[in-house]
């Protein structure tokens, strides 16, 4: 066996295994963990109400996740043979809707503060977690107990009688790969949530603020599906325990406001211009984008000291290039450490996000012979220099539009997280055109005027050595394209012929 023949050998072994992971992945262990005590009635008829609606949204978006509900209620000390209950994990909405209807009332309850961390602590030790991707919201409108978390009146000032602490609990919960979420009722959980963080890093809260039983509801199967579907995405994108702890502290270095810019220095830089391919064959020569003639452009930029946003490979910062623009915003993205961030790294993201504007612009001919308005355009993305007397970093620099919802709107492991026909037909486009060649998916930007402005494609292609490590080859486009695609009008219009 010779070095390529190796190569590729390893090569589909790694897809063969990283499929077989996210399969096991899209099994999800969910737990509502539910201050029970008089104030949260309304909670858990939410709690109750929403499992048949978040299980058919699921189904919709995600019709290979399968879910596991289960429910561990907490109230206080004094509250005794009703102080915590579990109902372990089941796949029967029904049982799920019966336990809390028949067995869980809104009762109980004295001081200020609830046993918050015996509910957690019940939750993550008595249940059975056996599902890839665990998932646990917690409901609670008030601290727990101890001078750490509140002033308010509390029976146990000193914190849990029994000697349950923060970090004993969410070191449990992060060692059993438990991803929390937090339902926020009102001001009180503050420094709780405080405290959480600087244990676990940064976890997803939710506004679960509202006196009208039916809004609750719409914001509990909401906020729900939106923790079940953020999980999936985590877990199968960095498919490491360790990796997904370490993106949680990484979150809490973001600052999402602007700098600035008067305080912070120039730095200078060279901007290379890779060209678009032009014709299918371009696209299938593996050789056309490192032989290209690219073209080089000194810049002056500034950079801000933080990220803004960080993903599971990169930090993305704002940046101001005035001789890009008078003061013109841009986005510079960031591998994580300097191992990733390679140039050959850099130069595949370029290359791939070529390929996908190519695809986009004759996309875009062909749906214009229908009544669909919708385009599809990729962001220009160039790799960026700023050499020092040791070293020459790397980096990504695109246009930054502001007034817009940034969205992952489809994964490159087949999850559709914000349908829309356009999109799924523009990926059909792509492997049609191409011939069955490659798929461009992995989704995600910005949709202005019905104009979807999109950033950070993935490209599965049948050539499994090109395209980075998100490249999942024809299994890739089997499993996680043609066997979720459905064709809608616009597939069926010209985008055929």
């Amino acid at each position: 066996m010779n070095n390529i023949e190796r190569t590729i050998t390893n090569r589909e072994n790694y897809i063969s295994n990283v499929i077989n992971d996210i399969r096991s992945l899209l099994n999800v262990d969910l737990c509502f963990v539910l201050d029970c005590t008089d104030s949260m009635s309304e909670h858990i008829a939410a709690a109750k109400n929403c499992i048949l609606k978040v299980s058919n949204y699921v189904k919709n978006y995600g019709a290979d996740i399968k879910l596991w509900f289960g429910f561990c209620g907490y109230r206080d000390y004094c509250d005794r043979r009703d102080h915590i209950q579990i109902l372990n994990f089941t796949n029967s909405h029904e049982e799920f809707k019966s336990y809390i209807t028949n067995k869980v009332n809104a009762k109980g309850g004295r001081d200020i503060p609830e046993d918050v961390l015996g509910g957690l602590n019940a939750a993550i030790t008595r249940m059975s977690w056996n599902s890839a991707t665990r998932v646990l919201i917690h409901i609670g409108d008030a601290p727990p107990h101890g001078r750490r978390f509140t002033n308010k009146n509390d029976e146990f000032p000193d914190g849990d009688p029994s000697g349950l602490t923060a970090e004993k609990v969410l070191k449990k919960m992060k060692s059993n790969n438990i991803l929390y979420h937090f339902e926020k009722i009102n001001n009180s959980t503050e420094i709780m949530l405080g405290i959480f963080r600087e244990i676990i890093g940064d976890f997803p809260v939710f506004d679960l603020t509202s006196n009208n039983p039916n809004v609750l509801l719409d914001r509990f199967v909401e906020t729900t599906c939106s923790a079940i579907i953020s999980s999936v995405l985590l877990t199968t994108t960095l498919r490491n325990p360790a990796n997904i702890h370490s993106l949680q502290l990484k979150r809490l270095q973001i600052n999402p406001l602007e700098p600035d810019w008067s305080t912070l220095p120039e730095k200078s830089g060279e901007l290379l211009y890779y060209p678009l391919p032009k014709s299918l064959d371009e696209i299938k020569d593996e050789h056309f984008f490192i032989n290209s003639k690219f073209t080089t452009r000194n810049i002056l930029f500034k950079l801000a000291p933080q990220p803004f946003s960080v993903g599971a490979e990169r930090y993305a910062y704002f940046s101001l290039c005035n001789n890009l623009g008078q003061g013109e915003k841009f986005v510079i993205k960031e591998y994580h450490n300097s191992e990733q961030g390679s140039e050959k790294r850099y130069l595949e993201l370029i290359e791939v996000s070529n390929i996908a504007k190519f695809l986009s612009t004759k996309f875009n001919l062909a749906i214009e012979q229908t009544k669909f308005n919708w385009k599809v355009n990729f962001l220009d993305v160039n790799i960026l220099s700023n050499k020092s007397n040791t070293s020459t970093l790397y980096y990504s620099i695109e246009k930054y539009f502001s007034g817009a919802k940034f969205k992952r709107l489809n994964t490159n492991s087949g999850i559709i997280t914000d349908f829309h026909s356009a999109l799924e037909a523009f990926a059909h486009f792509t492997y049609q055109y191409t011939k069955g060649y490659l798929v461009v998916y992995d989704l995600q930007g910005v949709s202005l005027n019905k104009e979807f402005l999109l950033t950070d494609p993935a490209i599965h292609c049948v050539d499994i050595l090109r395209f980075g490590e998100t490249n999942f080859g024809k299994k890739g486009i089997e499993k996680f394209f043609l066997k979720k695609h459905e064709c809608n009008m616009i597939c069926k219009g010209p985008i055929q012929h």
